[in-house]
């Protein structure tokens, strides 16, 4: 299962968005990675290969900012793991997020507090 997020052209409550600049506080962020695939594979015990990757910089529209892959025997579990990942990512990895538009910039809205991938609640309610 690959999920591939790309950059749009809107974001909440505003169009027009020209590109987004991704940055991150590198280590931290590649250990947060790293726990991620651990607690997904303690959750989705089926599961092969995990892989997640986050670019940083300046991403025009249509280009890939983050990339997930799973693969397991069954559909189902590569989902699931996979939109756990994508959810943890975000939810514990210390990447920020500016917005381009074509007036002005800003940095992301909706930021929240960053938690232990183990506290993350999946899509499944795992």
């Amino acid at each position: 299962m690959v999920f591939s997020g790309i950059v749009r052209d809107h974001a909440e409550g505003r169009e027009g968005v020209t590109a987004l600049v991704y940055e991150a506080y590198r280590e931290p962020a590649e250990r947060a990675m790293h726990d991620i695939v651990a607690e997904a594979r303690r959750r989705f015990p089926s599961v092969g290969r995990i892989a997640l990757t986050h670019r940083v910089g300046e991403l025009l529209l249509t280009e890939s900012s983050v990339v997930v892959v799973v693969s397991a025997p069954h559909r189902p579990e590569a989902f699931d793991a996979a939109r756990f990942c994508i959810d943890a990512l975000k939810q514990s990895v210390p990447i920020w997020k500016k917005e381009r538009w074509s007036s002005g910039e800003d940095w992301g809205t909706n930021a929240t507090s960053l938690v232990a991938p183990r506290e993350v609640v999946a899509h499944d309610g795992r």
